[in-house]
């Protein structure tokens, strides 16, 4: 389980065939989940400043590709502050971003996503953006949009978005479970 509160922007130093390295400073133990780019990872491996996973074939079949830089979570402890949302790891599908705007200091992002993203998107509800805690702002058609504050665009990897360019998406987890709660009646 993840909050969404990015620790770490972590610069990947190789991805070849199915294990992902990356340059960090987080210590976290062989067996520990890390959160990487909203993806849940095992760590595999741990030496010199480097973190190993072993990215498996569904992993890649439902997450975008990871990019030069990726946003790392360690896992959240018993008693640590939840201070964005429950965050699972389990990516919900891909996004692509339509357009990012400045507001003053902050920035908006409006990010199109698909049918089974959106039925599950509420304005001032959470969602994942690459692994981290966002609200949704507005909901337009296909599209949501989230507001970023100087701190998310310079401590994670939201700030170099550009149209275009994919993201990682997992919706608020207790929405799937309303959902299917109130199918069961």
């Amino acid at each position: 389980m993840f909050t969404g509160i990015v620790r770490e922007r972590a610069k990947v130093a190789s991805f070849d065939a199915g294990r992902l390295v990356v340059e960090s400073a987080l210590d976290p133990g062989i067996g520990d989940s890390v959160s990487v780019d909203g993806v849940c990872l095992t760590v595999a491996e741990r030496t010199n400043g480097h973190l190993a996973f072993d990215v498996m074939p569904e992993t890649l079949a439902r997450a975008k590709r990871f990019g030069a830089e990726v946003n790392l979570e360690t896992a959240l402890l018993a008693g640590e502050p939840l201070g964005g949302h429950y965050v699972q790891g389990h990516i919900d599908g891909v996004g692509r971003v339509r357009a990012s705007s400045p507001e003053g200091e902050s920035r908006r992002l409006t990010i199109e996503a698909p049918p089974e993203i959106l039925r599950y998107c509420v304005e001032k509800g959470s969602i994942a953006v690459d692994g981290v805690s966002l609200t949704i702002a507005e909901l337009a058609g296909d599209a949501f949009a989230v507001a970023l504050v100087q701190h998310t665009l310079e401590a994670t990897t939201l700030g170099a978005l550009r149209p275009g360019d994919e993201v990682n998406l997992e919706v608020d987890v207790l929405a799937k479970y309303v959902e299917r709660l109130t199918r069961a009646t």
